[in-house]
Order: structure tokens, then C-alpha cells, then sequence
């Protein structure tokens, strides 16, 4: 859990890092070659990363994390390597290829959700952001990231009563202890 607290705090500020680079491409470049930057590449991190800062401890659950298969591990390990380059396509194959191995796994439906939603592939990232709440914890990290890609999905889409609805079960999965005397 620790391990997979400190890649996720480390892949968000990677993200922040490069959409603060590719920012404000004008500053390194004059206004005709600005054109050429793709617009949409630091929305798409700063999705990304508020995707995954939902995921932040809020103290709320205890999360057990189950023995995985180091053939799903060594894919997972080369998704976040090639996300961290910025080959979004390489990063989802290779998650692609581990929900082969390992189908229900709702921590792998959801990291596939957040490549779609990268991809601006919004319906599909939906989708699987909702199977993967459907498969896993309804409290903790990973309810926080399902619920708050769908939420980011529907703010995109356009969608502001489906969105506030998302917001509303992102803070269903945080479960305040009960008062101790």
C-alpha cells in the first residue's frame, strides 16, 4: 500500500511538473510555432493528477492490498514507465495486457480508466471507472479515484447535475470513525 501511495504521489507530481512545463509554450517559442503544442496535453494531466489525488489517505479505512501476480506487476511497472515518458498508447496496452491476466482487478480497470480519460476517451473511461467501483471497495482510495473520474468525465461531458452526483459519492467513500469517549 505505501508502495503504491508513494507511485501514485510520485506519478501526480510528475504530471504537475510536466503541465507546469508545457504550460505556457509561448514564453519558449513565438506565437506561430505555439500552434503546434497540443492544447489539450496539460488538461489532460491536470485530470490525471486530480484524478489521483483523490486517492490521498484521508484516515478514513484501512486498505488491504491483495498478493498479486508478478507477470500483472512487471505490466503495471512498464505502463507507469511509459506514462511517465508520455506514451499514453504503450502505457494502456500494457495495462490492456494485464486485465488479460488478471480481469476483475478493479485497481486495473481503474489506472486503464485514468490512460482513457488521458486518451480523451471519456465514455470508455466512465465505463470503467464504474465497472471497477462495481468490483471493488466502496470506501477508501480507490472509491475516491472511481468516483472522482466519473465526475471528471461528466464535468467534461458537460454534465453538471451527473457531475455534482459524482461528487456527491466521492464523499460516500470517506467514512468518518465513530466519536470515542
Amino acid at each position: 500500500m505505501i508502495r503504491g501511495l508513494i507511485g501514485s504521489l510520485a506519478a501526480t507530481a510528475m504530471l504537475v511538473l510536466l503541465g507546469s512545463c508545457a504550460s505556457d509554450p509561448a514564453r519558449e517559442t513565438g506565437p506561430a510555432e505555439s500552434a503546434a503544442v497540443p492544447a489539450v496535453v496539460a488538461p489532460r494531466l491536470e485530470l490525471l493528477a486530480e484524478v489521483r489525488a483523490a486517492a490521498n489517505d484521508a484516515g478514513d479505512v484501512i486498505e488491504v492490498q491483495p498478493l498479486r501476480d508478478p507477470a500483472v506487476e512487471d505490466l503495471r511497472a512498464e505502463a507507469a514507465e511509459a506514462e511517465q515518458r508520455g506514451d499514453f498508447p504503450a502505457a494502456a496496452q500494457a495495462l490492456e495486457q494485464a486485465l488479460e491476466l488478471a480481469p476483475d482487478d478493479p485497481q486495473l480497470m481503474q489506472e486503464f480508466a485514468e490512460l482513457l480519460l488521458a486518451q480523451d476517451r471519456l465514455g470508455d473511461a466512465e465505463e470503467l471507472a464504474g465497472r471497477s467501483f462495481g468490483r471493488g471497495p466502496k470506501l477508501g482510495g480507490l472509491c475516491r479515484r472511481n468516483w472522482t473520474t466519473i465526475q471528471v468525465v461528466r464535468q467534461a461531458s458537460g454534465d453538471p447535475q451527473g457531475a455534482s452526483d459524482a461528487a456527491d459519492q466521492v464523499a460516500r467513500c470517506i467514512v468518518e470513525p465513530p466519536v470515542r469517549m
